[in-house]
């Protein structure tokens, strides 16, 4: 089974399930259902502890659905910990600079790419004890590394972030840019449109790829940014699928009475 970081050096298409209220294992197992190639574990946009993050990106391992995590800031100890405690890769939110990017690197890649502390055998290796110089290496070429454009300076600095060693997509995040560029809302304003064809240029001159999130349900645009150069979508998260899967069996059952 392919992992999203196989299927995207292949040039495939990579589909993200977000998760923000799953908080057990079976969750890995209804995203595979569903044909998610990954889930991500969002921590900066909900309560969800460590541990219970650790505990589904351990559940994907083995049904080859890849677990992500999105820290909740760019701190080392967020960074480590999250990859320790079993993701594949990390989602970082905001980040605008390649000092930014860097930093990142650094906490999330063994040397000589980064500084990330040695743990030895993690459940994303499923426990298999290697020697340490092979278990670095591996899980520097395993693990995903993803950063965020979510401001007009990280827009305006894509090429730089682009070109930072370490890091393998810049994801664009709609809501938060266009909130940022003054249109909240407005994903086809073409500020925003601005912003993608910029950010999918540094992608392509970089040999990194470009990814977007935030436009779940607007096939037509998801058209777009894929033959822009998105091989990554986020396409959407587990309570707007509930609330609008309920919604809609609730409507045709209202119209009985």
């Amino acid at each position: 089974m392919s992992t999203a970081k196989e299927k995207l050096a292949r040039g495939e298409l990579v589909l993200c399930l977000g998760l923000r209220q799953a908080r057990t294992v079976d969750i890995a197992m209804i995203a595979l259902q569903a044909g998610f190639d990954c889930v991500y574990v969002d921590m900066e946009h909900s309560p969800i502890s460590l541990e219970t993050t650790s505990i589904i990106c351990a559940g994907c391992h083995g049904l080859g659905v890849t677990p992500l995590v999105r820290p909740p800031s760019h701190a080392a100890d967020w960074i480590s910990r999250a990859l320790d405690g079993g993701a594949q890769g990390l989602i970082v939110p905001h980040v605008s600079n390649a000092r930014q990017a860097q930093a990142i690197v650094s906490a999330a890649r063994f040397p000589p790419l980064g500084q990330r502390s040695v743990m030895g055998p993690t459940p994303a290796l499923a426990y298999k004890a290697l020697p340490l110089g092979e278990t670095n290496k591996t899980l520097n070429s395993q693990t995903l590394l993803i950063v965020m454009i979510e401001t007009p300076e990280g827009v305006e600095r894509a090429d730089e972030i682009a070109a930072v060693d370490g890091i393998d997509m810049l994801l664009i995040g709609s809501n938060d840019l266009c909130t940022e560029l003054g249109i909240p809302g407005e994903l086809k304003h073409p500020k925003l449109r601005a912003a993608y064809d910029a950010v999918a240029k540094a992608c392509k001159r970089h040999s990194k790829t470009l990814g977007v999130g935030g436009i779940r349900g607007d096939l037509e645009l998801q058209t777009q940014l894929y033959r822009l150069g998105a091989r990554f979508i986020i396409a959407g998260n587990d309570v707007a699928y509930l609330a609008s899967a309920a919604k809609v069996d609730v409507q045709a059952l209202r119209r009985i009475s």
